[in-house]
């Protein structure tokens, strides 16, 4: 055993620190039933256009104008130069080009109203989608200009009894978004070129969530399997515990502060539950190995001294690792902020858990000397009573 005055008594704040993760908890917990998660795109579903710009974007211009555009949580980052623009909204553009369409209608008597949207037939290749509009003639409409060319592509005007169809050769998802970049040519002085426009329904963002979820539980199934099957159940349990830990702590403060949570956050927390459990391991084989070799000390002594044996390598990894995090917070761009920021906040607790939380359960638990002994081999102790 290591000298008494090498032992860092660790366990004698065991009951502090297990106040501390209580709270923490708590507060997590608490944020995320009252407030609750700030899903991004990926899971609410929304837009994502990409843009070209002739010259440098200029980015705080640029959110200047989506938020003026009334947008949901609008965000514009450099896409892998600094003239493309990535734009990300919880919108659908359509409903943009739904409500100026309407109140360009509105303009012409209250009872002019779109009554009406569907997908054009399949043999009219030439059109996208057709509107209905009632209360106004084909002439009022053509005299209005309500369907520029520029946003609306080339359109067709009919009858349907006492409405009037209108067949446009760009989908309003399209219209909107060249509306958006003449708004934004118009304020930023450049030339833009749409690049890439999608759309992810939310079915697709529910089943994204879903599958998420469902992975980070079965990781953590597989986690108390492996563990069990490697050490023994009480070091199953707290490993299990100091990741669930780790990870509502996470969620809980992406949750108090706001943050959007994307696949790349949801990547990351289960990176946290890989690095957090590869550091619990370190400290529970060193655990399991005193266990056997030191004769003499109490579990909490030897936990203790095992603690103490595997500081110096648990704070170097996590220091190198945390170095590289802040840098790629820093410099990383906005696309993986959340990822490295959650990373960051992962290691942090992840480094104090190995050491306050599975190691306190093991206290907990009254692990002995017992438990860890190694099985005796059938026919053993026959063969330690022959002469």
């Amino acid at each position: 055993m290591l000298p008494e005055s090498k032992v860092i008594n660790f366990m004698g704040w065991r009951k502090t620190c297990a106040t501390i993760s209580i709270v923490l908890l708590l507060v997590s917990i608490v944020s995320l039933a009252v407030r609750g998660i700030e899903f991004g795109l990926d899971f609410t579903g929304g837009s994502q256009v990409e843009l070209g710009f002739d010259r440098p974007a200029d980015l705080p211009t640029i959110r200047s104008v989506l938020a003026e555009e009334g947008l949901e949580n609008p965000v514009a980052v450099l896409f892998g130069s600094d003239s493309e623009v990535l734009v990300r909204t919880q919108d659908a553009l359509r409903e943009g080009a739904l409500e100026e369409l309407e109140e360009r209608l509105a303009a012409l008597g209250s009872d002019v109203q779109l009554e009406e949207q569907r997908n054009a037939p399949s043999n009219q290749t030439r059109f996208a989608e057709i509107l209905v509009i009632s209360g106004a003639s084909e002439d009022q409409l053509r005299g209005a200009n309500l369907f520029p060319q520029r946003y609306f592509g080339d359109t067709a005007f009919g009858t349907e009894g006492d409405r009037v169809t209108v067949s446009i050769q760009n989908s309003l998802d399209n219209v909107y978004t060249q509306s958006l970049i003449g708004v934004l040519e118009e304020a930023t002085g450049a030339s833009i070129e749409l690049r890439r426009s999608e759309f992810v329904g939310p079915q697709v963002g529910d089943e994204l969530r879903d599958q998420g979820g469902l992975g980070l539980l079965f990781a953590l199934a597989v986690v108390m399997i492996y563990v069990a099957i490697r050490f023994q159940y009480k070091f199953s349990v707290g490993g299990v515990v100091a990741l669930v830990h780790d990870v509502i702590i996470v969620l809980g403060v992406f949750s108090l502060l706001g943050m959007d949570f994307d696949l790349t956050v949801l990547a990351a927390v289960l990176a946290v539950i890989g690095y957090s459990l590869n550091d619990t391991i370190v400290v529970f084989d060193r655990v399991r190995e005193n266990f056997r070799i030191i004769r003499r000390g109490s579990p909490k002594e030897i936990i203790n001294t095992s603690l103490t044996q595997t500081l110096e390598r648990t704070l170097l990894t996590s220091m190198t690792t945390l170095l590289v995090l802040v840098v790629l917070y820093v410099f990383g761009g906005e696309l993986i902020r959340g990822f490295a920021f959650a990373l960051l906040v992962g290691v942090l607790v992840g480094t104090y858990s190995s050491i306050y939380v599975s190691a306190n359960i093991l206290v907990t638990l009254k692990l002995t000397k017992e438990d860890l002994m190694p099985p005796q081999k059938e026919g053993e102790e026959q063969e330690d009573m022959m002469p």
